[in-house]
């Protein structure tokens, strides 16, 4: 298949394409057309069908979608004008090539969040962290294929589990450089501070916010969650449960960021500093990979700054 990625202004496409986004507009004369988003693995493209009258078969948003299309370009950014539409069959298209996932493979990231479950010393503390990632194998699976966020950073299936490794990995060495943090702690907070996301958003390909995840979030979610555990976990000290479901509330941060509480212990200050961390550094690779042409992109309201690609060095 032709990816979104590879395809440039004058192109003719026939190919199956995810419609992750369906919407029934009108022209300034009135006349109905649909406004699509089309996505595979490398991204995403505007599609608009002007046309409504033949060619058209029916279809519903999340669909897999065989269209014939032209690529142009309308106020500077690629679309698709398409012409004919059916709906894919299944064995005509592989779903994976379709949604986007992480660089790194799920074996690996399983393995070192495994690995550092393992140095926990607590016996409290490690039973609750395998209480989901052990023994809870449904928690597991949905972990592993949720994103860790609908569009700003870790948007990709595999992208929850990335996002926690990488942030457990900065608290390890947080713990390691400030030796007053008491580690068994912080890598327990890291490695649960957004177990939340996996009821707060839905499985791929549709990823979006889920009736709890609009009323509640993942940050009271998370908590919750934990709660259903300590129940199954008596003796777990009671303080120890307070410091990690804190941490899980202050992840955040800052208030202005969704956080019901600002750091108020150490542990959970290096979690907020940790997440914050990883989510800015991936959400500007994010940004320069889907950006082409000059190193100075526009103005990015989330940095603040135009943002530009650093200088490229050799060995």
């Amino acid at each position: 298949m032709r990816f979104l990625n590879t395809l440039r202004e004058g192109d003719h496409v026939s190919d199956i394409y995810l419609c992750k986004t369906k919407q029934v507009a009108k022209t300034k004369n009135g006349k109905n057309y649909y406004s699509l988003t089309l996505q595979d693995k490398t991204g995403t493209m505007d599609g608009k069908i002007w046309d409504l009258s033949s060619g058209i078969d029916h279809f519903e948003a999340l669909d897999y979608i065989m269209i014939d299309a032209d690529v142009t370009v309308f106020q500077g950014v690629f679309q698709m004008n398409v012409r004919r539409v059916r709906r894919a069959q299944e064995g005509e298209y592989a779903p994976e090539d379709y949604l986007p996932v992480s660089r790194f493979t799920v074996k690996s990231m399983t393995d070192e969040l495994m690995r550092l479950i393992g140095t926990v010393k607590n016996e409290h503390v490690r039973a609750l962290l395998e209480s989901f990632f052990v023994k809870d194998t449904a928690f597991m699976e949905e972990f592993c294929r949720h994103s860790a966020a609908k569009s700003i950073h870790h948007g990709f299936v595999g992208g929850l589990l990335e996002h926690t490794v990488s942030v457990a990995v900065l608290c390890d060495f947080y713990a390691r450089r400030y030796s007053y943090l008491n580690r068994d702690l912080l890598i327990c907070a890291a490695l649960l501070h957004d177990i939340g996301k996996v009821r707060e958003l839905s499985r791929f390909p549709e990823n979006d916010y889920t009736d709890d995840g609009q009323l509640l979030g993942h940050i009271v979610i998370g908590v919750e969650m934990v709660d259903e555990k300590l129940k199954d976990l008596p003796g777990f000290p009671v303080k120890t449960a307070s410091e990690i479901k804190h941490c899980i509330v202050a992840h955040h941060g800052e208030f202005e960021f969704g956080s019901p509480k600002k750091p108020a212990i150490p542990e959970a200050l290096a979690l907020s500093m940790a997440d914050n961390t990883d989510a800015k550094l991936e959400s500007m690779r994010e940004i320069f990979l889907s950006a082409e042409g000059d190193d100075w992109l526009a103005y990015n309201k989330m940095f603040e700054s135009k943002l530009r690609r650093s200088t490229k060095l050799d060995g």
